[in-house]
């Protein structure tokens, strides 16, 4: 099951609100499933500039690369360094452990933009159609 709390971009990230208002990002379980065994995860710097629905980075697995982008704009704070040594991580604990960066938002009313838990799981059932 996919966290209801979480809010979804169509590109299958996930988006987590913190209390400190800033927000973790990672990919959803779907997107795992589909790429396979992850082999590569490559995150921006902390300080770095994302804009949402742009190019971040890129994850690497046994079947493809696939470029990651941002479902907010902001200051990337943090990226999930164990990611270097074990990006098996994605694919283990997508809404857990296999979280890729986490950012200060620019503005979260871009969050109006994204989709909630039931209609991202409605897309991806069309999807995979």
């Amino acid at each position: 099951m996919i966290p209801t709390e979480f809010k979804y971009s169509e590109e299958h990230e996930w988006v987590s609100v913190q209390d400190d208002g800033e927000v973790i990002v990672g990919i959803t379980d779907f997107a795992a499933g589909s790429l396979g065994d992850v082999v590569f995860v490559e995150l921006p710097d902390s300080g770095s500039e994302v804009k949402q629905f742009a190019k971040f980075g890129e994850i690497e697995s046994v079947k493809a690369v696939s470029d990651l982008f941002a479902p907010l704009s902001g200051t990337v704070v943090k990226r999930n360094n164990n990611l270097i040594s074990q990006p098996e991580l994605v694919n283990q604990d997508a809404y857990g452990d296999g979280w890729l960066i986490t950012i200060a938002p620019a503005d979260l009313q871009e969050l109006d933009g994204l989709l909630s838990s039931t209609d991202y799981t409605k897309f991806t059932e069309s999807e995979a159609h």
